[in-house]
């Protein structure tokens, strides 16, 4: 059987492009694997909310735990979101590549956000120093790993184009696989950075405003669309709206788009393990 990470990048060598959904428990990473998808991402976000906390509370021991559920509860690749790698050096970087890969994860994501809202992105030098020593810790590695690398620009206030085409072309001759932009918000954008960079890109759907489809995303050049925390934020809606009718109005009527029983367990194995 061929490993996760041979798998996960031959999705990436693919005449069109492919969707990798955000489980944020292994229910959900089953109820997608069951409709077909060829791959799995987790969310950073959705993991801490389902934990009751915010993103970036959770430790990395934690994190590893939770991403190592998700690998064991389908087949499929799962790559994984490990925000700034728990650390702000090249070596933390490494670390966290070696560690994702010992769970069994098929990739990860880094990104450029260093967690400190008065100097939210890495200098650019540190920033590409620490793509580097993890794309060198995955080259090392006994077993093929995606390394995705992310500039957080769009989405800490530096909404520059030119700024982020320079940092994921370095972070692309650092040694990165996929790069990722998440925030860019027209098509045009899109395709500039698409056109800027040989080595797959990743874009994220489900931004308010910007939620283009499919064809669409790959018309501009797109391999891999993922969604983030999307997935977990609207069940996450729906709960509060439902609690909400209910705490406000003492009214149910939400309840009646509830989901079959039967139906969700159609998704999950009958055996127990």
């Amino acid at each position: 059987m061929e490993h996760a990470g041979k798998i996960f990048r031959q999705l990436h060598a693919g005449s069109s492009a492919f969707i990798i959904p955000n489980p944020w428990d292994i229910g959900t990473a089953r109820i997608l694997a069951a409709m077909g998808f060829k791959a799995l991402a987790t969310t950073s976000a959705g993991m801490a909310f389902s934990l009751g906390v915010r993103e970036g509370a959770v430790d990395r021991e934690n994190v590893l735990k939770h991403c190592r559920s998700l690998v064991e509860a389908t087949p499929l690749p799962v790559s994984a979101d490990l925000e700034n790698g728990f650390g702000d050096s090249p070596d933390s970087a490494a670390e966290t590549v070696r560690a994702a890969a010992g769970i069994g994860l098929a990739g990860c994501s880094l990104e450029d956000h260093t967690g400190d809202a008065a100097h939210p992105i890495y200098d650019f030098q540190l920033a590409v120093e620490r793509i580097q020593a993890a794309a060198d810790a995955c080259r090392k590695l006994p077993q093929d790993f995606v390394l995705t690398a992310r500039c957080e620009n769009y989405l800490w206030g530096k909404p520059d184009l030119d700024d982020t085409l320079r940092r994921l072309q370095a972070f692309e001759k650092a040694g990165a696989d996929v790069l990722y932009a998440p925030g860019l918000r027209d098509l045009d954008s899109i395709r500039t950075v698409c056109r800027s960079l040989v080595k797959p890109v990743n874009v994220i759907a489900g931004i308010k405003g910007a939620t283009f489809s499919m064809a669409e995303l790959e018309r501009v050049g797109v391999k891999r669309i993922s969604v983030g925390s999307a997935l977990s934020r609207l069940a996450f809606g729906v709960f509060i709206r439902a609690a909400e009718e209910m705490k406000t109005c003492g009214a149910f009527s939400s309840l009646e788009e509830a989901i079959g029983f039967s139906d969700i367990e159609g998704y999950f194995p009958q055996s127990r393990d």
